[in-house]
């Protein structure tokens, strides 16, 4: 078993690997941690987890789950800024870090200050930093884990929710060359627990139900990353115009991306590219052409279904993935990119199914 750590375990997400982790045939989580929650046990936040190795495990301090003897890996599930205070000094102990934050996502230090308002303090990891979208950057993965198999440990970003769906939506037809080089438009859903478990006026009850509205329209901070992600997929710069919206949800996130399709591209080669580049992938689903997908269909699951459809009258692409946020948008994804950079089977302890009524 690995020893592991999840430095931020009483957040939506930390708790979200706190609940993959407890049957994780290979990972042992030996420590997790809350500074305001330290000394608690798990389960007194989550009683989901009562009766459960993971649930009576006490929280401890961030100090103390980073110092953790013999930490293999540690995940962590802090805010922005705070993984640039801790990542640097877990590598240097020979800990491979996934980070869930945003602080090492952007490859450029000036776009991150740009769009997050503070200057990056670890710019020397940006350069090692490898993004962990697996369908994306599996390559790159199996690299690093080529050097943590021979004692170097790895810093893997994690993705952000809105840059995994969007940038799955519309991966397979940047790869193929099908679209124009224009902006892409991508309109996505979220559910309320995206913004964390401390409740806002956006998020409090009273706000968010029975409504739905548009934010950050412009202006959101997962704008340069999903650009970043689309012009790797694509080998040229990509634009994209990008909406996030707020829905009445607990969990759970689509993304729908609408494209000009290049010259004389239609329906066939659309879906031909779409069945060849996810017919491999452990976690990615293709529905029947013209059929969009529902967050409901992959909640509590580190699955994403991704449904195309081709408007011929307009020439546009309209490409739509469903995942759940705190799921492959989040924490599930983390496990999954785990499992790569330690060499384990890629599916170890992920294969679930949602319920289906």
């Amino acid at each position: 078993m690995i020893p592991t750590a999840i430095i931020g375990a009483a957040g939506y997400t930390g708790v979200e690997l706190v609940r993959w982790l407890a049957t994780h045939p290979c990972l042992d989580l030996v420590a997790a941690s809350s500074d305001a929650d330290a000394g608690r046990a798990v389960s007194s936040l989550y009683p989901g987890l009562l009766g459960t190795g993971a649930g009576s495990l006490a929280l401890v301090t961030h100090e103390q789950a980073a110092s953790a003897k013999g930490l293999a890996l540690a995940f962590l599930a802090v805010p922005h800024t705070a993984a640039q205070q801790v990542a640097g000094t877990l590598l240097a102990r020979g800990t491979t870090v996934i980070d869930l934050s945003a602080d090492f996502r952007l490859k450029d230090a000036q776009a991150y200050e740009r769009w997050y308002g503070v200057p990056h303090t670890a710019q020397e990891l940006l350069a090692t930093a490898v993004y962990g979208l697996p369908e994306l950057c599996r390559e790159e993965l199996r690299s690093v884990a080529a050097g943590v198999a021979e004692g170097t440990p790895a810093l893997i970003a994690n993705p952000g929710c809105y840059p995994t769906a969007t940038t799955l939506a519309a991966l397979p037809a940047l790869a193929a060359g099908l679209l124009e080089d224009a902006p892409l438009v991508a309109n996505a859903i979220s559910g309320v627990s995206g913004a964390g478990r401390a409740a806002t006026s956006t998020t409090h009850f009273c706000s968010a139900d029975s409504d739905l509205a548009a934010y950050g329209a412009a202006t959101h901070r997962h704008t340069p990353e999903i650009e970043q992600a689309l012009a790797q997929a694509a080998g040229r710069p990509v634009s994209v115009v990008f909406t996030p919206h707020l829905a009445p949800l607990k969990r759970g996130m689509v993304s729908t991306v609408v494209a000009p399709l290049a010259q004389g591209i239609g329906p066939a080669q659309v879906e031909e590219a779409y069945a060849e580049r996810y017919a491999d992938e452990p976690f990615v689903a293709m529905m029947p052409f013209g059929t969009m997908p529902h967050s409901a269909h992959v909640a509590g699951t580190n699955r994403a279904l991704v449904g195309i459809a081709v408007d011929e009258r307009a020439g546009r692409l309209v490409a739509s993935c469903a995942i759940d946020n705190l799921g492959k948008g989040a924490a599930s994804q983390a496990v999954q990119n785990a499992n790569l950079a330690l060499r384990l089977p890629e599916d170890a302890g992920l294969v679930s199914l949602p319920p289906l009524v």
